[in-house]
């Protein structure tokens, strides 16, 4: 369907939603309460969004499970029990599968369908749809809840295809048990999912044989199950737990010590540090001294201080020095949080190959070939990292005002009003868009849920049908992030924060791709908006 065909007389729907994770779940439930219409279409065959696709082994939250829950429904709160600090994926899964239940959002979804194309006709102001399966299907709004690590990459290698063993990419990892024993397995990247993946195929495989292009500094989990006094506390303090997550940088339990790395001796820096290393979750990364992230001397000293433990920890000097990241500080791209990952090289199962000494040529119908030797496996499995940020909405022809693409208008670099809005692609909201604040995930969606929410209801009690973002708060919004990105170290580092992927065409040079400042910030200013009538955009 063009942008030129004719729309229907009247939409099918309200709204139409992209995605049954938990932004597009929520969503449903908001929408409803404002008595609209609605339609989820999701690709899967259930819920869970990344809970549903990322089945692969270790998958598991990096932040507290605590904090990581709706908060929106007292009673959801009490009645379900995290079972660990940081809960594994099947348990995760089981927990939105479980709000779907409970509030019958099922109903609303269509499970198993691909949005090809969204296309916005201006005469009758609906975006009209097209699915993989043919089906149209219109609405007045068009909400995005598709997430920002979605689309998975697989490498730029010859022959991916030709390998005769068992090959997957940990996002799209069997449904049905997988086993290692007696196996020769292979895994390709050393990132989050790599990290999390290499520490438990290591436990049972014949041989594990890691192929490494950049190593990344890591940090030890701490998991453990939560007690039942644990568990009765953790109820009963939800509303402080939530509370301190809003007024963090982050969105996590953890804030930054207001303490630069200057401003203690190397003594008392040495046993914050040890701290920290010896505490679950992220508190290393966003509890951390304020001049890590920013200042060169502070964060070399951090940087040094993590390579230490991995000296102590991986008894090889040769593999340990392998393991230490050259081209990067710590903290500046993400953090992966491990469990005994770094004592994985110990093991005699298990080598490590450098792929900046001897790179893959070509993956083989045996196996994989480098410039130093040919490897033989049974299985080979690709933790090589997603199109982040950007790359589920890169595979949707979405077209705006004139036709104009969204792909095309994003040419260098997404650029939007608070991630939520585009200039030109009117009634479009994107949930966790590009530029929104990250940090703790769910905390980021409801808070951009609601905001949604609010627009929507501002716009039934004045009878509006169209919102558009103008170039000009667009423009605002880009030069919030970029003074918001001013000054940290992780913006002069190829990673998906800062829209690099070598594995994706135009995606291979440093972009602004996220807003980098505080979700306290972030909320103020769009609260703002909204206190003030929305009039950074354009309602008709």
């Amino acid at each position: 369907m063009s942008a030129a065909d004719p729309a229907p007389s009247a939409p099918d729907f309200d709204v139409l939603i992209i995605g049954a994770g938990l932004s597009g779940l929520y969503q449903l439930l908001r929408v409803r309460e404002l008595g609209m219409s609605v339609r989820v279409i999701e690709s899967g065959s259930d819920v869970g969004g990344t809970w549903y696709w990322n089945r692969y082994p270790g998958a598991r939250f990096d932040s507290e499970s605590y904090t990581y829950g709706f908060s929106f429904s007292k009673e959801l709160l009490q009645e379900w029990s995290w079972s660990e600090h940081f809960a594994p994926q099947p348990e995760t899964l089981r927990y939105v599968q479980h709000v779907a239940e409970r509030f019958d959002l099922r109903r609303d979804i269509v499970f198993e369908r691909n949005v090809t194309a969204a296309h916005w006709h201006e005469a009758s102001r609906t975006w009209q749809l097209t699915l993989d399966t043919g089906e149209r299907l219109s609405a007045r709004f068009l909400i995005t809840a598709i997430g920002a690590l979605s689309v998975p990459t697989l490498p730029r290698i010859e022959g991916v295809d030709s390998f005769r063993g068992q090959s997957c990419h940990t996002a799209h990892w069997p449904h049905e048990p997988v086993r290692f024993e007696g196996k020769r397995v292979a895994v390709i990247g050393t990132g989050a999912t790599g990290v999390q993946t290499i520490q438990e195929v290591a436990k049972t495989a014949a041989h594990l044989t890691v192929f490494q292009r950049t190593p990344n500094w890591c940090a030890p989990l701490h998991n453990r199950p939560i007690s039942a006094e644990e568990q009765q506390k953790i109820k009963a303090s939800y509303p402080e737990i939530f509370q301190r997550c809003r007024e963090s940088v982050s969105g996590f339990i953890h804030t930054p010590d207001p303490r630069s790395t200057k401003d203690v001796s190397p003594e008392e820096r040495e046993a914050f540090w040890e701290k920290r290393y010896a505490e679950p979750g992220f508190g290393i990364w966003v509890g951390n001294f304020r001049d890590v992230l920013v200042d060169r001397e502070a964060n070399a000293l951090m940087s040094d201080f993590v390579a230490r433990k991995i000296r102590q920890r991986v008894k090889d000097p040769a593999v340990a020095e392998k393991l230490i990241p050259k081209n990067h500080g710590f903290g500046t791209r993400r953090l992966p949080l491990e469990t005994r990952y770094y004592e994985v090289y110990n093991q005699s199962n298990v080598e490590l190959v450098d792929l900046t000494e001897t790179p893959i040529e070509r993956i083989t119908p045996t196996g994989i070939r480098t410039t130093a030797r040919d490897f033989e496996f049974d299985m080979i499995i690709y933790a090589t990292g997603f199109d982040a940020l950007r790359g589920a909405y890169d595979r949707i022809d979405i077209r705006g005002t004139d036709g104009r693409s969204l792909k095309d208008a994003w040419n260098g670099g997404a650029q939007t009003f608070f991630g939520i809005q585009n200039a030109g692609f009117p009634n479009l909201l994107m949930v966790m868009g590009p530029m929104c604040a990250l940090g703790n995930i769910p905390r980021s969606i409801e808070y951009n849920v609601e905001w949604v929410t609010g627009l929507l209801r501002h716009m039934q009690a004045h009878g509006k049908t169209r919102v558009d973002a103008p170039p000009a708060s667009v423009q605002m919004w880009m030069d919030v992030c970029r003074k918001a990105s001013e000054g940290l170290l992780s913006n002069e580092v190829n990673s998906w924060m800062t829209g690099v992927n070598l594995n994706v065409d135009g995606k291979t040079t440093r972009v602004l791709a996220r807003y980098s400042g505080t979700g306290p910030e972030f909320r103020a200013r769009a609260d703002a908006v909204a206190a003030g009538g929305y009039r950074e955009l354009e309602l008709a």
